[in-house]
């Protein structure tokens, strides 16, 4: 059984409060414990090395292609590391909300935004509003230390006021018990699992971090 905080469909949005906070390696542990197919929509960089999706492949052992399980396409891959418009600047072109409509796909599915919520696709479009568009709840991932509730707690604002559900916090890092209790206290969601820094990320280590932070636990 998925874990009680899942959506009874599978269907979820990761978004991070920051650059680099782990995002992908919690996409990673979703795609695997739900049996669930991954979609990153914008790929900004790092085209060479695949890209999130790419380490979501290797993380998992997906493959990429349509049928479920398995990693989407993205809809756009852009060469610079920069935001979505900018990059997407940089090539001529600008990003096509109906290019980012969710794909066809038959079960679980674990979708991974580039950036943060504020961070423009456009400069007319924010990854936030697409997100209300897809109207799928969020997780939310955050580190757990210094600099933690500033961004987290702008983060939980932003959805609130675009009605957007939230399914809790997942916090990255060393663990920190004050800033756990403060998040769920003044931003009024749960932290669903704290990760700690791992030596070694495969399939095997997933699946202990996966139970280990109980997301996998029945409901």
């Amino acid at each position: 059984m998925n874990p009680a905080w899942i959506p009874s469909d599978g269907r979820l949005v990761v978004v991070g409060t920051d650059t680099d906070v782990g995002k992908t390696v919690v996409s990673a542990l979703l795609v695997q414990g739900l049996g669930a197919s991954y979609w990153k929509p914008v790929q900004c960089g790092e085209l060479e090395l695949g890209g999130d999706s790419g380490r979501v492949a290797g993380l998992t052992g997906l493959r990429r292609g349509s049928t479920p399980p398995c990693v989407l396409p993205e809809a756009y891959r852009l060469a610079a590391p920069a935001s979505p418009n900018q990059a997407a600047r940089d090539e001529g072109i600008s990003v096509d909300a109906s290019r980012l409509e969710l794909p066809a796909v038959e079960g679980p599915l674990v979708v991974e935004t580039a950036g943060g919520l504020l961070v423009p696709l456009r400069d007319d479009l924010m990854q936030i509003e697409q997100i209300k568009r897809w109207e799928l709840p969020v997780l939310l991932v955050a580190r757990s230390g210094l600099g933690t509730l500033n961004h987290t707690l702008l983060s939980l604002e932003a959805l609130a006021a675009r009605t957007i559900p939230v399914l809790g916090l997942v916090l990255n890092g060393p663990l920190h018990p004050a800033n756990r209790e403060t998040l769920e206290t003044v931003g009024k969601v749960p932290v669903l699992a704290e990760l700690t820094p791992q030596q070694e990320l495969n399939q095997q280590t997933l699946q202990r971090v996966w139970d280990h932070a109980k997301l996998g636990g029945t409901g």
